[in-house]
């Protein structure tokens, strides 16, 4: 995964025309955050927004494909190709952003779960 750093400041542009958004370099590719939530990669050129069921049939109807980080097509992420003209116009952008954006608020958080999960046992 590579992103160059005239395609990271372009897409900024264009999202950050919507709303705000942040990233950050994960391996080897850029993750875009909304809200803090991971909405979006990119890798070699092509953004990728993040679906479920609720949105991969805008994509799959746009003849969008998903990401393939491993080149199997039994192992996809659950991100998928953003068609290139969308990017282009903040109005057209703005329901995809707002989608993909959605489908990453409805994901469970990753990481440790707290400490102390276990019940008191009473000791003093």
């Amino acid at each position: 995964m590579a992103v160059s750093v005239s395609f990271r400041t372009y897409l900024l542009e264009q999202l950050g025309q919507v709303r705000p958004v942040t990233t950050r370099p994960m391996f080897g590719g850029l993750t875009f955050f909304a809200e803090g939530r991971a909405f979006a990669l990119a890798d070699d050129g092509v953004i990728y927004f993040k679906v479920d069921e609720s949105n991969r049939p805008d994509f799959e109807a746009a003849g969008m494909g998903p990401f393939l980080p491993f080149g199997d097509p039994d192992r996809p992420m659950q991100y998928y190709e953003l068609p290139a003209e969308i990017l282009e116009n903040p109005e057209e952008l703005a329901p995809w952003m707002a989608k993909a954006i959605a489908v990453a608020m409805k994901a469970k958080p990753k990481g440790k779960p707290k400490a102390g999960g276990r019940p008191k046992t009473g000791r003093k």
